[in-house]
C-alpha cells in the first residue's frame, strides 16, 4: 500500500500554452499586464534562463511529466492524432482518428507521487494521447481532449464522457483545478495538481476572449512585439499573421489570452491561502514552449518557419517557483536550466528517491530552492531537438544542426544577443563548430532511443499522427500539408523552389 506523509508540501503546476518567456510583467514586459504572476514572482524565484526541451507543445509536455527527451519518449510534434476516436466529438475529430497512449510505459514523475501517497488531479489541455483514459497516476481528470481550439464552446471530458462547455475555456479549466482544491481541505493527503491552460494558444482574433480581457490592451503600441518587415522567409502557415489593424487584433488577443490566465493563478493563490496550505505548497508556474509574435519576423513558435527554428523566442520559457517561507523571495536565477530537469528536481524537493536517474538527461536544481547553490559541473549547457533539428547552447554561443543537410546557424549570444549574425559559414568559427558538434552529437548518443531517434522521422511541424519508428510498425506518422508565406504574404506551394530559397537565405544573414 503507498505510504502517506503529511509533512511532505503539495505541489501546483500552472502550464501555459505559447506563452514567451518575455511576456510577462516581472521579466520586464511593460505592456502585458500579469499582476499574479509578478506577485508568485515576488514571493519566489524566477529563472531567466529556463528551456523546453522541443519548441512545440505535445514533445514539451511528454518531457516535462517524464524527465525525457524527445528521442526517448518518441513525442516529436504536436498531436494530430491519437486524442479520441472520430465518433466522440463528430465533426470535430480527424476522420479516420483513433485513441492513442503516446507515453505507455513511460514512467512520469506523477506515478512515483501517487505511488508515495499523493493525490493528482488534472484540470486542462492534455495533449498527449487517448484523452478520455486518466493517465499517470490523476484521479481526477476533467481534460480538454485536444491541442487547441476556439476559447467557448469547447470539449471538455468529464467523468469518463465527453460534452460540451459554453464558457470561457480558460476560466472552465480554473474552474476545475478550484473543485480538486477542495475536495482536498481538511485531508492530511499531500496533494500534486496540473493546471494546464489552453491559453495563450491561438485562436486571437475578436470574439474568442472576454471583452473586459481585451480592453485591458484598447491603446497597447505592443512595441514589445516586434514589426520586421516581409517578415522571416521561412514563415509557414503554423500560426496566424497580420499588419496594421490585423496585428492589433491578434496581438490584444494573444495578450488577453495570457492576462486570463493569470487571473486564474491568482484564483488559485488565494484559494491555497484560504485553506491555509500556501506556506505548504510548491507552485509552479511555466510555458510548453516559447512563442514568436513578430519575433525574428516569426509568427509562431518552433514551427513558425519550415525547417524548424531554434530561436532563444522559440526555446526559452517563463519559469516561476514559490513556497512562502521555504523557497527565497524574489530571487533572480540565471542558471540554464530545461524542462527535462523539473521531473529529478521535484522528487528530489519532496524527498522521493527518482526512480528512472540512470536513464534521464536532467539534474535537480531543488538545492536553488532550498537557498543552496548548485553542485558545480565542468560545463553547463542545454540541449533542444525538434525532429532532425538539435541545439546544443551555452551561455556564451548556441549552435543548432539540421540533419542530415542543413542549413546550420552559429551565434555569438554575448555580442549578438539577438541572433541576427549566422557564423556557421565564417571559418574563423570553424573549430568552434566542429567542438559544438561533437558534444551534441556525444549527448543524443547517450541518451536518444535509437528506436525513436527524431533524425530519423521526417517531422514538418504539421503534427504527429502515430507512434514512430518501430512502434509505429511503418505506419505514416508525420503530417507534411504545410505551406510557405512568402516576403510578400502570398502562399507558396512549390516544395522545390521552397527549398532552393532555403539553401539561398542559410548564409551569414542570419535567415
Amino acid at each position: 500500500m503507498a505510504s502517506r506523509n503529511s509533512d511532505r508540501p503539495n505541489v501546483v503546476l500552472v502550464l501555459t500554452d505559447d506563452q514567451g518567456y518575455w511576456a510577462m510583467g516581472c521579466a520586464g514586459n511593460e505592456e502585458v499586464q500579469t499582476p499574479n504572476l509578478d506577485r508568485l514572482a515576488a514571493t519566489g524565484m524566477r529563472f531567466e534562463s529556463f528551456f523546453c526541451a522541443s519548441p512545440v507543445c505535445s514533445p514539451a509536455r511528454a518531457s516535462i511529466l517524464t524527465g525525457r527527451i524527445p528521442s526517448q519518449h518518441g513525442v516529436h510534434d504536436w498531436i494530430r492524432k491519437g486524442n479520441l476516436e472520430s465518433d466522440k466529438t463528430p465533426g470535430l475529430g480527424w476522420d479516420d482518428d483513433r485513441e492513442i497512449e503516446y507515453l505507455k510505459g513511460m514512467l512520469a514523475y506523477t506515478e512515483v507521487l501517487a505511488d508515495h501517497g499523493y493525490v493528482c488531479g488534472f484540470s486542462g489541455k492534455w495533449h498527449l494521447g487517448d484523452s478520455l483514459k486518466p493517465q499517470k497516476g490523476f484521479s481526477y481528470w476533467p481534460v480538454f481532449p485536444y491541442g487547441g481550439g476556439s476559447y467557448y464552446n469547447g470539449y471538455m471530458i468529464r467523468d469518463g464522457k465527453v460534452e460540451r462547455d459554453p464558457r470561457y475555456l480558460t476560466d472552465v479549466i480554473t474552474e476545475d483545478g478550484l473543485k480538486f482544491l477542495d475536495m482536498q481541505a481538511g485531508n492530511d493527503t499531500p496533494f500534486y495538481l496540473s493546471v494546464h491552460y489552453t491559453a495563450p494558444h491561438s485562436p486571437w482574433h475578436r470574439g474568442e476572449h472576454p471583452a473586459d480581457l481585451v480592453d485591458l490592451y484598447a491603446d497597447c503600441p505592443f512595441v514589445s512585439c516586434p514589426e520586421v518587415p516581409g517578415g522571416h522567409p521561412w514563415q509557414i502557415n503554423s500560426a496566424p499573421r497580420g499588419t496594421g489593424e490585423r496585428r492589433e487584433e491578434l496581438l490584444s488577443g494573444y495578450y488577453a489570452a495570457i492576462s486570463g490566465a493569470d487571473r486564474g493563478v491568482g484564483e488559485i493563490l488565494d484559494k491555497l491561502e484560504a485553506m491555509g496550505v500556501l506556506e505548504n505548497t510548491l507552485v509552479v508556474f511555466t510555458s510548453d514552449n516559447g512563442m514568436n509574435m513578430g519575433h525574428h519576423g516569426i509568427w509562431g513558435k518552433g514551427n513558425g518557419t519550415f525547417p524548424q527554428n531554434m530561436y532563444d523566442t522559440s526555446v526559452k520559457v517563463p519559469m516561476l517557483m514559490a513556497r512562502p517561507g521555504h523557497v527565497p523571495h524574489a530571487v533572480i536565477g540565471d542558471q540554464l536550466l530545461s524542462h527535462y530537469d523539473i521531473l529529478p528536481t521535484l522528487l528530489d524537493y519532496i524527498g522521493l528517491d527518482n526512480p528512472v536517474a540512470s536513464a534521464l538527461p536532467g539534474r535537480s536544481f531543488a538545492p536553488l530552492l532550498r537557498g543552496e547553490a548548485l553542485p558545480p559541473r565542468d560545463h553547463v549547457v542545454v540541449f533542444d531537438e525538434y525532429g532532425p533539428v538539435r541545439m546544443i547552447r551555452t551561455r556564451e554561443w548556441k549552435y543548432v544542426h539540421r540533419y542530415p543537410y542543413g542549413p546550420h546557424e552559429l551565434y555569438d549570444l554575448v555580442g549578438d544577443p539577438h541572433e541576427t549574425r549566422n557564423l556557421s559559414d565564417d571559418p574563423a568559427q570553424a573549430e568552434r563548430i566542429v567542438e559544438m558538434k561533437r558534444q551534441l552529437e556525444d549527448w543524443f548518443a547517450r541518451y536518444a532511443d535509437p528506436t525513436r531517434d527524431g533524425t530519423k522521422e521526417p517531422v514538418t511541424g504539421k503534427g504527429q499522427v502515430d507512434l514512430p519508428g518501430i512502434a509505429g510498425k511503418g505506419r505514416h506518422a508525420f503530417e507534411t500539408d504545410w505551406w510557405y508565406i512568402d516576403a510578400d504574404g502570398v502562399r507558396r506551394d512549390d516544395k522545390a523552389w521552397f527549398f532552393g530559397e532555403i539553401l539561398e537565405t542559410s548564409g551569414s544573414d542570419g535567415k
